[in-house]
């Protein structure tokens, strides 16, 4: 139960921190440790402009975070066994609506940014797939962060987050699986549809 509440808790922090590994995706550089390195002071400065109009830093910040990820790679990891089952259009369908749904998820939680501190703590290299693993810095814990990333020509892209041992892509999977033996498909979009409106609808409020 503690590390249930630990990870809601700090869900905000993990994403100021996926932001600043995210956004090493647009660096050239031969360890993908060193390409979060060159970015993060990029994406701060970026993150504590407050003079910068609000939508139009989360245009900027999108222009971030979609080429980071390869989010077709994510999508089949995802779906696990279904990937397989779905046509052409349902897996095109579900890579759109998996990239909306993370964008509207994390960015505007990305602008509760409260100056957490982020360490670089290691790497692991296993041929084109490697791990950065961080440390986000808090007033009250430490939060272990890895990072999946491979290697696509000269850049790193991520394909999974993992917080305190909590994996986004085993998260998803595990959800949307059971939607989808219970709802098929169409359940399974018609409900990321809704949950994309609801974010949409929220920042429209904020």
């Amino acid at each position: 139960m503690r590390n249930g509440l630990r990870f809601q808790k700090f869900c905000i922090q993990f994403t100021v921190a996926a932001l600043l590994v995210m956004a090493a995706g647009n660096t050239m550089a031969a360890e993908p440790l060193t390409q979060v390195r060159s970015t993060v002071d990029e994406v701060l400065t970026l993150l504590r402009n407050k003079s910068l109009p609000h939508e139009e830093r989360r245009q900027q910040l999108t222009a971030v975070i979609r080429p980071a990820f390869d989010f077709e790679i994510m999508s089949q990891w995802v779906l696990g066994p279904n990937w397989r089952k779905a046509s052409p259009a349902e897996r095109q369908r579900f890579i759109d609506l998996f990239t909306d749904l993370l964008e509207a998820t994390y960015i505007g939680k990305i602008e509760a940014y409260t100056d957490e501190r982020v360490e670089f703590t290691g790497q692991k290299l296993e041929g084109e797939r490697a791990e950065v693993e961080t440390l986000v810095k808090t007033a009250s814990a430490d939060i272990p962060i890895r990072y999946k990333v491979f290697r696509r020509g000269e850049r790193w892209l991520v394909y999974d987050v993992v917080i305190e041992e909590v994996s986004l892509v085993r998260n998803y999977r595990n959800t949307y699986g059971e939607i989808v033996r219970k709802e098929g498909f169409p359940g399974l979009f018609a409900r990321m549809e809704e949950k994309i409106r609801e974010f949409k609808a929220s920042k429209a409020a904020s």
